[in-house]
């Protein structure tokens, strides 16, 4: 598997093509235009809501089976995703592969498995996310699962933003990849035009 290649991807018997998977996003008003603070802590002018898609589970069903189809020869045991945007990611990929899905918390700042949720050493896992920024959150989970003994396989993303710039040392595939400026906060020209920072979760976004 190319690494990051989400040119053509197999749903059912039909291929999505990038700009087909973009349209979808486009239709659900995903794409948002401001000021945004980013769980990195970066600053951005764009922001994609992936809420505004997996809100409508026909699409969400599309766009897991496209990532999935990239890992569906990989032995792929569990789904696992950081909360909150994770979870309906993992959830529908889960779905596609006919195995369980499972979702990290932060506790106390710490990314965690939570509500009795466990792994067993060896089991394989893919690690999904619906947006990558920095990757930050991604890697919390990696370290998760590495922790309870099992093997990381594979990470998958609705949207790459940094262009497929960010390694994981793992396959990785995603099916929508951007290249969206973000700024440090003390270089932030939105900032210093005096334009509030909206953190997105937040005000109706």
């Amino acid at each position: 598997m190319n690494k990051g290649s989400n040119s053509e991807l197999t749903i059912g018997k039909a291929a999505l093509s990038t700009e087909e998977y973009l349209d979808i996003f486009r239709k659900s008003s995903a794409l948002l235009e401001g000021h945004f603070l980013l769980t990195s802590g970066k600053h951005s002018a764009q922001y994609m809501q992936c809420a505004q898609v997996l809100q409508y589970p026909d699409r969400a069903g599309v766009l897991a089976e496209g990532l999935a189809a990239t890992f569906r020869d990989m032995e792929i045991q569990t789904v696992i995703g950081p909360a909150t945007g994770g979870i309906l990611v993992a959830h529908e990929v889960a779905k596609a592969l006919g195995v369980r899905a499972l979702f990290t918390e932060r506790e106390n700042g710490v990314m965690r498995l939570r509500r009795g949720f466990t792994l067993s050493p060896g089991e394989r896992v893919l690690v999904v996310e619906d947006v990558i920024t920095t990757g930050g959150s991604v890697r919390e989970v990696l370290s998760v699962v590495r922790e309870f003994e099992a093997i990381p396989v594979g990470v998958g993303v609705l949207v790459d933003r940094t262009g497929g710039t960010i390694d994981f040392g793992l396959p990785q595939s995603s099916i929508i990849q951007l290249e969206i400026q973000a700024y440090e906060a003390h270089e932030c020209p939105l900032c210093a035009r005096g334009i509030p920072a909206i953190k997105p979760g937040s005000r109706k976004l």
